[in-house]
């Protein structure tokens, strides 16, 4: 899709026939990246199998290659499906994002604390 930043990765760090791995352009950590198709398609859901096959085997591959270059303690993985969750980019993108012991005060909850507690 013309315009759509991932669409043409400026750098890959590798790939597969349905996805590619890239750096985060803004990343929340040391090691912070992005799992993302080929093509454009702005929702998970929407992904044909073998694009979400792809995208797991990626995520696995990024993970054995942040955990020997940074050794974190831990991870989160996320994905934002539509505006309402947040999703700005309108390309699917998975984020791997390294954890480290002390990058936050008290890391209960994970992704869980995105939205606010409800009483």
């Amino acid at each position: 899709m013309k315009g759509c930043e991932l669409c043409a990765p400026k750098e890959v760090l590798f790939e597969s026939d349905f996805a590619y791995v890239c750096e985060e352009a803004n990343p929340l950590s040391k090691g912070h990246v992005i799992v993302v198709p080929k093509r454009h398609v702005a929702d998970f859901f929407d992904m044909s199998g073998a694009e979400q096959g792809s995208v797991i085997a990626l995520l696995n591959r990024a993970q054995k290659m942040i955990r020997e270059q940074y050794k974190p303690d831990g991870y989160n993985i996320g994905v934002n499906v539509g505006a309402a969750a947040g999703q700005s980019r309108m390309h699917v993108h998975v984020h791997l994002i390294p954890r480290y012991v002390g990058d936050v005060p008290d890391p209960r909850g994970g992704i869980r604390c995105v939205l606010a507690k409800k009483k």
